[in-house]
């Protein structure tokens, strides 16, 4: 065999392995809520160990935000959503490139260093000494607009709103009850339970989810994922083992019940 059909017989064999190896390593850009900040951060640690040669690259944001980016052309491949309104709107645009997948359930908790919640409970904001309580911003955060609905369950949402102080997202809540810029936050569970607000020493109380519609989240494939299979890889994990156990640590569920 002559060095030229040595060289074409080569290529041929390796070309497949090459471009199969590029598409491997594909980057996926994912755009994600706040409230499952440290939880994705895990998740992202444990996928690139089983896939070291893919990179991720994750954007946190309030859901309404990140959606209207989407909307606008922003090149994203994956969306988690903290609600499954958003990414619903999304496939009636003809933005997304996969079913919607319901990853996890999220929960509610008021949090606090200046008062402990688990006495009162709900009404542990009608306190005096309670000025300012800290919400994720109702129209673009869904814990935010959950917030709202408990008030309103409890009743207690007249005698309180005009101590509501709304953070851009659920983290920034979050960030007004830990600096003191407010008194209470009503931020996501998942948040309380990470290294850093646990540090903060406030104690917490759970609100029962009877008290607002569940907190149902999806994520979705975008259009941009569209041939990314490393994209798809990632979309197929949040559904792993690992993945769910991860979740359930930072106290969401993954089932309906």
């Amino acid at each position: 065999m002559t060095v030229k059909k040595l060289l074409l017989s080569t290529i041929t064999v390796l070309m497949p392995l090459l471009f199969s190896s590029a598409k491997a390593q594909q980057k996926i850009t994912i755009v994600a809520a706040t409230n499952l900040k440290v939880a994705l951060d895990s998740i992202t640690t444990v996928f690139k160990i089983q896939y070291p040669n893919i990179d991720t690259q994750v954007t946190y944001g309030a859901s309404g935000k990140l959606f209207e980016q989407i909307s606008n052309g922003a090149p994203f491949d994956l969306f988690f959503s903290a609600d499954m309104d958003y990414p619903n709107q999304l496939k009636e645009k003809k933005l997304t490139s996969s079913e919607i997948k319901m990853y996890a359930i999220g929960k509610l908790a008021i949090w606090s260093k200046k008062t402990d919640p688990n006495k009162r409970k709900i009404n542990s904001l009608l306190d005096a000494n309670i000025r300012k309580i800290a919400i994720g911003n109702p129209t673009t955060a869904p814990y935010g607009e959950k917030a709202i609905e408990s008030l309103k369950f409890y009743k207690v949402y007249d005698k309180v709103k005009s101590k509501l102080v709304f953070g851009e997202n659920i983290t920034q809540a979050a960030q007004y009850a830990t600096t003191g810029a407010a008194d209470v936050g009503i931020i996501a569970l998942s948040l309380v339970l990470t290294p850093n607000m646990q540090k903060e020493g406030g104690k917490y109380y759970i609100i029962p989810q009877k008290s607002h519609s569940v907190l149902e989240q999806g994520c979705v494939l975008l259009k941009h994922a569209q041939g990314n299979v490393s994209a798809t890889k990632f979309y197929n994990f949040i559904s792993s083992k690992k993945a769910i156990a991860i979740l359930k640590y930072y106290g969401y569920d993954t089932k309906t019940k």
